[in-house]
């Protein structure tokens, strides 16, 4: 039913104004019911695409197609890009081996310690179970954050501190307040792929700036500041994603000074850095949160469904992203999430459990590097922390085409092109050496990698 509608509108059988036929009308020629017709068109007026009229009937709001409610069966049939690693990581079923995939397995998160606060938080009061969120966010939660940053030394007063529903809902916070349309947005070659689809949803134009093993090349960095003038930079400074390497003091000093040059805001998401072993420069800290916004959330390290995300800034930008948050999503994040992660950081759980993560972390680094290796796959360097490994494929095979012929196989790979704005590193691969235990893997690999390249 929708499908037909969509297919009218794409083929300008239906153009902007016209009238849809009436309920009964149309379930009549379909041989549907009408409460089916009901519910078509009460979902294409959900999406803007049909506006009811008392009395009238439902009418066309634009003639152009809208986006597609059903996407193709065979992922094949689909382009590697950013949304198909994304789509294929979220919606392939458990049999499937992700080692493309950007999180931990379950047994590797602190699952007894979030029912523990589950259950403390069931006896709590009423509240946090059925109320919206505060503008800012739950006052306890951003009291043990700002603890936590004084450690690093990134000074953080009350009002510089706002809570929000996920890290990704914090960088596109970001991105209404400060980008305007036509601005240019500078990020890392390569960067997390969901970086470039985000940005893909806002009026920017994307520049890329090539990425080393000690942070951006400060010489192209530089260059490209200077001719494209971007009002933000967008990047993780420690344990990069996909690359796993850390900026050095040295590139920070230097990309710092830049950006107090040409005016430029650096939104440095810190998405992995409780999974460092020693604690690596911050921008946020060098810069005192002036020019340099602090991004990040607890996904990584304790929970993708029990989400929150957060934003350190200067204390003018706070007060506007709070505005937004509350036009945008009407509150701050759930009070239910907020009050289970502020009670796993306020006792020792947490602190044991990253202990024992980056352990665990560091032994499957160097095992299922070497598993890897034996495969003709390189690593392209060895990272400090944290669960990615960055690798060259071998005889320049493509990693798109090794990634599609994988998944028939119930294989999830995450080839290099996605995470590349200027399309670059064909024959690279990311690992999540936490998703690699399978044998199955080894065999698959090996078999695709053995046919005929590219």
């Amino acid at each position: 039913m929708i499908a037909l509608i969509q297919q009218r509108l794409a083929q300008r059988a239906l153009t902007t104004g016209d009238r849809l036929p009436s309920i009964r009308r149309l379930a009549a020629s379909l041989r549907v019911s009408p409460s089916t017709v009901v519910l078509a068109y009460d979902r294409l007026a959900a999406l803007g695409v049909i506006r009811a009229r008392r009395g009238s009937g439902f009418y066309v709001v634009g003639a152009g197609s809208p986006p597609p409610l059903v996407t193709s069966e065979s992922p094949g049939e689909r382009a590697v890009d950013p949304f198909w690693i994304s789509r294929q990581a979220l919606d392939t079923d458990a049999a499937t081996l992700k080692p493309g995939c950007g999180w931990l397995p379950a047994d590797w998160m602190p699952t007894e310690a979030l029912r523990r606060a589950m259950r403390a938080a069931a006896r709590g009061p009423d509240a946090p179970l059925v109320d919206y969120g505060s503008s800012r966010g739950a006052a306890l939660l951003r009291q043990l954050l700002r603890a936590r940053w004084a450690d690093e030394g990134i000074e953080a007063a009350p009002e510089q501190v706002l809570l929000t529903a996920s890290g990704t809902q914090a960088i596109d916070l970001v991105l209404r307040f400060l980008a305007q349309p036509g601005d240019t947005v500078l990020i890392d070659d390569p960067c997390y792929f969901n970086f470039r689809a985000m940005l893909h949803a806002h009026p920017v134009s994307v520049v890329g700036v090539p990425y080393t093993a000690t942070g951006p090349d400060p010489d192209a960095f530089a260059a490209i500041v200077a001719a494209h003038r971007p009002r933000l930079y967008l990047t993780n400074s420690a344990l990069h994603n996909p690359t796993g390497a850390t900026m050095s003091p040295k590139v920070a000093h230097h990309l710092l000074r830049i950006a107090a040059t040409h005016d430029l805001t650096i939104i440095e998401d810190d998405i992995f850095a409780d999974l460092e072993p020693e604690p690596s420069v911050r921008m946020a800290a060098l810069d005192g949160l002036d020019r340099v916004i602090r991004i990040g959330s607890f996904s990584k390290t304790l929970s993708a469904s029990v989400r929150c995300g957060f934003i350190a800034a200067r204390r003018d930008w706070i007060e506007g992203l709070v505005d937004l948050q509350v036009a945008t999503g009407f509150g701050g994040p759930s009070p239910l999430a907020a009050d289970l992660i502020a009670r796993l950081l306020s006792g020792g759980s947490y602190r044991h459990h990253l202990d024992t993560l980056r352990e665990r972390l560091a032994r499957a680094r160097r095992s299922q590097a070497q598993r890897l290796q034996r495969l003709g796959i390189v690593p392209w360097l060895m990272p400090r922390g944290g669960f990615y490994l960055w690798c060259r494929l071998p005889d320049g095979r493509d990693a798109a085409e090794l990634a599609q012929a994988a998944l028939p196989e119930r294989v999830l790979l995450a080839p290099g092109r996605v995470f590349s704005v200027s399309r670059g590193y064909p024959d690279f691969l990311r690992f999540n050496v936490s998703q690699l235990d399978d044998p199955r893997l080894v065999e698959v690999l090996r078999r695709l990698l053995q046919g005929p390249s590219s």
